[in-house]
């Protein structure tokens, strides 16, 4: 998984001078991109639609049931986008912007399919699971001498072989344990660690207060880093 600071650019690039937009200011990169769009640049167009498509794709699976249904409400995104570039006023980046209408159309189809329910009850679900991230056996019971501390301590990754890290069967395990997470909880940590967004961004997108990201945030990172462990046979 990976993880861009959020002093970054959309791109990955550091941060640069802002650009006014309104009353608002904008990345340089996305006021060009804005521009561009606006003048009709079908190139600029081509280029955000294939750079943009597969993280498109996987948000827009997390409402609705099928990659056909996902496809739809892309396609709907893209005209939203063209239909929406004169009222763009760089409250938020165009990423965000993009993924935004992404969402509302996702969300407005999942509700067809009777698959939506509150995201706002899902969100209670993540903050108040009690199910731990890790089995009790593994820390020290009451009691004894460091009463809460690790049993032993889990490895550090780091020492672990970084061509076994790569592998395709880490990463399809890894994909496994963020589906089997709460729905906002695997909602946070796709928008964060896969793809790349800031917690501003997610804030957004998902209409929560920074407190609620992170909370639901730490607890996927550390359902998914068990589940790893697990695998690697440290669990």
């Amino acid at each position: 998984m990976s993880h861009r600071a959020d002093d970054q650019s959309l791109t990955g690039s550091t941060a640069m001078p802002a650009t006014s937009i309104g009353e608002h200011m904008l990345h340089p990169e996305d006021a060009e991109l804005v521009a561009a769009l606006r003048r009709g640049d079908e190139e600029t167009f081509r280029m955000l639609v294939t750079q943009y498509h597969a993280a498109m794709l996987r948000v827009a699976l997390m409402y609705v049931s099928s990659r056909e249904v996902a496809a739809e409400v892309i396609q709907q995104t893209w005209l939203g986008v063209l239909q929406g570039l004169a009222r763009f006023e760089g409250r938020s980046s165009l990423k965000s912007w993009i993924f935004r209408i992404l969402v509302n159309i996702a969300k407005t189809h999942g509700a067809r399919e009777a698959r939506s329910v509150p995201f706002s009850s899902l969100v209670e679900a993540g903050l108040h699971d009690d199910e731990p991230a890790v089995e009790p056996e593994r820390f020290i019971g009451e009691g004894q001498p460091y009463a809460g501390h690790w049993v032993s301590k889990p490895r550090d990754w780091d020492t672990l072989p970084e061509e076994r890290l790569l592998s395709g069967e880490i990463r399809d395990h890894v994909a496994r344990a963020i589906e089997s997470l709460p729905p906002a909880q695997r909602q946070v940590i796709t928008l964060r660690d896969v793809e790349g967004c800031t917690s501003a961004e997610v804030c957004v997108l998902l209409g929560l207060t920074e407190g609620n990201q992170r909370v639901l945030l730490h607890r996927a990172r550390s359902r998914v880093r068990h589940a790893l462990d697990v695998y690697l046979g440290e669990g």
